[in-house]
């Protein structure tokens, strides 16, 4: 049924559709050569064609199709090998030709399909209705003058993609784990570097609700350019609520584009929504219609990399991982790249466990991605093979561990500096075994009468006698051995 919003009149359930705008990854922009690198000074990155000067003509930029095709192939999507552009005509400041070249009836790709893993291990398929290309306006800065709006062009003509989903979602979590299987899947595309507090990825919600159990659609509202993935489960939940308090005082739901304020926790109008038709669309006359044919689409296919779903598959039957280990190890192809040198030849569990556990804590400690992590996988590696082969115990790893990250140091230089190897020969064990019995022969009664959780009690105190250097399972085998003799 989904996500049941409970009023006094009706349950209610929540119909979400999301438009996620992905910039696409090329040096330069859509129709024109003007480079796209973020931060920039601002209006340094404008050619003639960006900002809308008189009789300039726009020149389609190949790499921007060829990317469009990688990212509906990797949403295992249909490639139309004919897609035309069109004139989207608005107005606004920051759109100085006063159209959008976009897509309409003619998009590059048609409908795909984006898997999602719940929390709860069961997946949902989501359907892609289009995903179409389309230049970005520029920007309308407001709060450098108190009268005055200022424009900078830069994103002016960058490359978007515009995937649309179907009315597929209902609930506020289904929508954020959408936004971040989409950006993973583009991200080992490569087709969009996915980060949104740089604006490189946007989302438009559309939300609507209906009586539990209908069928019909009813009108919605879209919450434009949300730019992260909490905020975007904020502004549905509140928008929801919203909606149903409306319908149940008898009110009447407009069309319209709201906006989410992060600070006050809702959404305000924006503007009434347009329809198609006030966007009067017709073919660009500058542009020729973007076909090609079943080569090209193969040649791109091809070089598709192995994609998350794909990658989690062969982690669940190369490493025995659990199906929820794996999904976390995935979502971004760099940590799965960092737990696969980890655990080439190794144990997979244990691989997967210290990376998840241990250096995905001090990652999130310290507030950094894995390309940054103070330990490398190739140490994290090394520091398996001291356990496997009892150089050192599970104990000691953690502590090796800690001083890996703090010193950056291999895990055999700490070990070596520290004096950690494990007492492995008998010789010295046997001897604090004798010791500790001699000492505590009121313990060794209570062990031979019975009392064998004492054993614990007795590993305990050689290992302290040792300093924790002597093998556990070495200890307590001899220890048995000894007590029982």
């Amino acid at each position: 049924m989904g996500y049941i919003i409970k009023g006094e009149q009706h349950d209610w359930e929540l119909v979400i559709g999301l438009e996620v705008h992905a910039q696409v990854m090329s040096k330069a922009k859509l129709f024109s050569g003007a480079p796209t690198e973020f931060g920039a000074g601002p209006n340094t990155q404008v050619s003639f064609v960006d900002a809308g000067m008189p009789g300039m003509l726009p020149v389609l930029n190949e790499v921007c199709v060829e990317q469009a095709v990688r990212s509906g192939l990797g949403l295992k999507a249909q490639i139309n090998k004919r897609s035309v552009f069109a004139r989207k005509n608005y107005f606004y400041a920051d759109l100085p030709q006063g159209y959008q070249i976009s897509q309409f009836d003619q998009p590059i790709v048609g409908e795909g399909i984006v898997v999602l893993d719940m929390p709860d291990g069961s997946t949902r398929s989501v359907g892609i209705e289009r995903l179409h290309l389309e230049q970005d306006a520029g920007k309308s800065i407001h709060d450098l003058h108190p009268q005055k709006t200022y424009i900078d062009l830069n994103r002016s003509g960058v490359a978007l993609m515009e995937i649309v989903s179907k009315p597929d979602l209902r609930t506020p979590e289904e929508a954020g784990i959408y936004l971040k299987k989409l950006r993973s899947i583009l991200r080992y595309l490569g087709t969009c570097d996915g980060n949104m507090e740089e604006g490189s990825m946007r989302c438009d919600a559309n939300v609507s609700v209906r009586p539990a159990g209908a069928t019909e659609l009813r009108t919605r509202c879209e919450i434009k350019n949300v730019n992260s993935v909490r905020f975007l489960m904020q502004a549905i939940e509140y928008e929801a609520r919203r909606h149903v308090d409306v319908y149940e005082s008898g009110g009447t739901i407009n069309q319209e584009t709201r906006l989410y304020d992060s600070n006050k926790g809702e959404t305000r109008p924006m503007r009434s929504k347009e329809f198609a038709h006030d966007y009067r669309y017709f073919p660009d006359p500058d542009l020729l219609p973007i076909e090609f044919d079943d080569a090209f689409i193969a040649k791109i296919k091809a070089d598709l990399p192995e994609l998350p779903d794909d990658k989690q598959g062969r982690f669940i039957t190369e490493f025995g991982l659990s199906a929820y280990d794996a999904g976390v190890l995935v979502t971004e192809k760099e940590n799965a790249d960092y737990f696969e040198v980890v655990a080439k030849g190794r144990d997979g569990k244990q691989a997967a466990n210290w990376v998840i556990t241990n250096l995905f804590g001090v990652l999130n400690k310290r507030g950094v991605e894995i390309a940054d992590s103070p330990v490398s996988a190739k140490d994290l590696g090394r520091l398996l093979d001291l356990m496997a082969d009892n150089t050192i115990s599970g104990r000691m790893a953690k502590e090796v561990f800690e001083a890996m990250v703090e010193t950056g140091k291999s895990p055999d230089a700490i070990v070596e500096e520290r004096g950690m190897k494990q007492i492995t020969d008998t010789g010295p064990i046997d001897a604090a075994i004798d010791k500790v019995m001699a000492e505590n022969a009121d313990k060794v009664e209570q062990y031979r009468a019975g009392k064998v959780q004492v054993m614990g009690w007795f590993v305990g105190q050689v290992m302290k006698a040792t300093q924790g250097k002597a093998n556990p399972a070495v200890c307590s085998e001899l220890l048995k051995k000894k007590l029982e003799a």
